[in-house]
């Protein structure tokens, strides 16, 4: 593991904490800058996301107002930072402010107990998959999120989505991956970035613009 003073250490990604004679000014200036380049890097690409992407936001937006009108079910799931993107996403759609329709949605990753026993008995990469054979239909909407549009798991799920007949929705990041290499996701909204970071949270981002839309497709206001 890379550590402070060693070549591509932390120092790399936060300069201001590799170690130097102590300059309280120097270091301030540092982070300040740090704070601002990070700041003006996400604000740019979740600019970038609108030409990008906007068209296929209402559309995939009504076509979950579609499915939510007839019965579905949203589905969400990812690893890791995703995992709790997937979570807050499904939070959002089952509980949602005053004045907005709350919907039934599922984040696959919350139940520990189930997640291990499934790890453990038929393997990790069928996690998501296992949960959707068991309680998906059609007429659902699955939603993965992967910043590298390579986790099995999430492609596994999709997968078995797109097997029931359910509405598949991905979020990916750097060129897509895998994720983009096939047509088992219904939509697909690639987040076109090198950095985790970045990809991450212009994926809440896109998360948050498709519960607006959706929102104003299943209260009449579009």
């Amino acid at each position: 593991m890379s550590t402070v003073g060693e070549p591509g250490g932390i120092e790399a990604l936060y300069p201001f904490l590799a170690p130097a004679p102590t300059d309280r000014e120097a270091v301030v200036a540092d982070l300040c800058a740090s704070t601002r380049r990070k700041a003006a890097e996400i604000v740019e690409l979740r600019r970038s996301l609108i030409d990008l992407h906007g068209e296929r936001l209402v559309a995939c937006a009504r076509a979950m107002a579609a499915a939510f009108e007839a019965g579905g079910r949203l589905f969400a799931f990812g690893n890791g930072g995703s995992s709790t993107d997937a979570q807050a996403i499904a939070q959002l759609f089952t509980a949602p402010p005053a004045r907005r329709r709350a919907v039934a949605a599922i984040p696959l990753a919350q139940d520990v107990a189930l997640l291990t026993a499934l790890s453990n008995d038929v393997g990790y990469e069928l996690v998501f998959a296992r949960q959707l054979a068991a309680l998906g239909r059609r007429g659902d909407v699955a939603m993965g999120l992967s910043t590298s549009g390579g986790s099995a798991n999430v492609l596994n799920a999709m997968a078995q989505a797109s097997r029931l007949g359910m509405l598949t929705v991905g979020l990916a990041g750097y060129d897509g991956g895998p994720m983009a290499q096939d047509d088992r996701v219904s939509y697909l909204f690639v987040v076109p970035s090198a950095s985790v970071h970045r990809i991450q949270e212009a994926q809440i981002t896109l998360c948050h613009v498709l519960w607006e839309l959706t929102q104003r497709v299943l209260t009449g206001e579009t």
